[in-house]
């Protein structure tokens, strides 16, 4: 879910991000014998593109700099790039990052992960993870404007207790995958951090009024170099881009919720 959704965001308001209308809606889609042809004829050149290129002990393998005649062409596993993914965590959410545009790019990622979470809504949680992802000169002020918009009837509306947890039998869902990022501005001490986001949000379980559905949105985030680290001076959200909706069934409660507790996230670095 993006911030100014549920998640009430003061910077933001509070907008949901709509998926656009199906351009095909209305027309059939059918797929010809011809087109059914053509596609696998298709797949079978490519199938055989790729063996000719993986063929090894062929004339063309000797004059390449990485083999020598009449054998295969010499493999090297995968190497990572770039600077080394950040190696420690305050609590779930890492630390560490390099003091570059590569390094803000990572912690916008995993702010953004953090920010659009489940745990943001649990006050307690919620405490530590604005310890950890904002500058401390914008920690009072931003912790008393989330309290009020995650109040007590916030909670309620959406189906948490004060605490922020979901009746029994359900789960509470608010789960982001950036996407992509970009840096739009860079300094020594500072960086502004686009993070492409897409994100899943509501409630699974029996009974759900407020069912899991996706969104598509970007965050902007204005980051600063504070004690040897990246943090989030201030952030914005806007909608989009938003691809066309699939063809894809929707999963029940049950799958979706026994999904979100099965699947674990990920540390965003690269």
């Amino acid at each position: 879910m993006s911030p100014g959704d549920e998640h009430g965001y003061p910077d933001t308001g509070r907008t949901r991000t709509r998926l656009p209308e199906d351009p095909y809606a209305g027309t059939p889609r059918r797929t010809s014998s011809r087109s059914l042809v053509t596609v696998v004829g298709v797949v079978v050149l490519l199938i055989a593109a790729i063996a000719f290129a993986n063929r090894g002990g062929s004339s063309r393998d000797a004059t390449d700099k990485n083999t020598t005649p009449g054998t295969h062409p010499r493999t090297s596993a995968t190497s990572p790039t770039g600077t080394d993914p950040v190696g420690t965590k305050t609590g779930d959410i890492p630390t560490g990052y390099a003091h570059s545009r590569q390094g803000a790019e990572s912690a916008g990622a995993n702010f953004a992960t953090a920010l659009v979470s489940a745990d943001f809504l649990k006050p307690a949680r919620r405490a530590e993870i604005v310890k950890q992802v904002f500058v401390p000169s914008q920690q009072a002020a931003l912790s008393q404007k989330f309290d009020k918009a995650y109040n007590q009837k916030f909670l309620s509306d959406i189906g948490l207790d004060a605490n922020g947890n979901a009746a029994t039998g359900q789960t509470y869902v608010s789960r982001t995958a950036p996407i992509g990022t970009k840096t739009t501005d860079y300094a020594d001490s500072a960086a502004t951090v686009e993070v492409w986001c897409t994100g899943l949000y509501g409630t699974a379980g029996d009974r759900s009024t407020n069912p899991v559905t996706s969104d598509w949105f970007t965050l902007v985030l204005r980051l600063n170099w504070s004690g040897g680290d990246w943090k989030v001076e201030s952030f914005s959200q806007k909608d989009g881009p938003a691809p066309v909706p699939g063809d894809d069934k929707a999963s029940s409660a049950d799958q979706m919720a026994k999904a979100v507790q099965e699947y674990g996230g990920f540390t965003y670095a690269r």
